[in-house]
């Protein structure tokens, strides 16, 4: 009976300080160089179209979030803290002045997009340990996020440069019929003035 006691009261303890260890044991810390750049200083983001910059230059905010979005490429931790700080802000802006003429579903899709993801590079910048490779993903998805937005409102444009431009050959091509038609029945009534 002593034995088995003594058995039990063992094992016990061996299981106890085994759960002891595993939960004093943290993942090591992640020593982030204050000095390494994230981001890529070459992405290259699309300009906007001469119409869209005619209608962008109305909505200021997006300027500002353009520049905040390019300027987080090649910072460093501490950088990064005050710039997607900035950014957030940039893109609250964005999200509140949407000019009526870009108040579509896939620009307002954009640019919630590129607020999610300034809010998560913002979130992993301020954690007290910053794993590198997430941060680097999250300022690439940052940058596809804003080249997606760029692009989404030049298409806008594009696709109502087309719309206009068959609405117009539309118009032309009635006002072409009806002076046909116009022509004919002329004829018709001068022919008939003639009989």
């Amino acid at each position: 009976m002593k034995l088995r006691t003594l058995s039990f009261f063992t094992c016990f303890l061996i299981i106890v300080s085994c759960g002891d260890t595993l939960e004093t044991t943290e993942a090591p810390q992640i020593i982030v160089d204050s000095t390494t750049l994230y981001g890529n200083k070459a992405f290259v983001f699309p300009l906007l179209s001469e119409n869209a910059k005619s209608y962008i230059s109305q909505w200021g905010a997006f300027e500002d979030f353009e520049v905040e979005a390019k300027n987080i490429n090649g910072s460093t931790v501490e950088a990064l803290r005050d710039k997607s700080e900035r950014l957030i802000s940039r893109i609250d802006s964005l999200t509140k002045k949407v000019p009526d003429t870009l108040q579509t579903q896939s620009i307002i899709s954009r640019v919630m997009v590129a607020k999610t993801r300034a809010s998560l590079l913002r979130q992993e910048v301020n954690k007290g340990r910053i794993d590198s490779l997430r941060l680097q993903a999250y300022l690439d998805e940052m940058n596809m996020a804003t080249k997606n937005l760029i692009i989404q409102i030049n298409e806008k444009f594009q696709k109502d440069a087309i719309d206009f431009q068959r609405k117009d050959d539309e118009k032309k091509e009635l006002e072409k019929q009806k002076r046909f038609l116009d022509s004919v029945y002329k004829s018709e009534l001068q022919d008939k003035k003639a009989n």
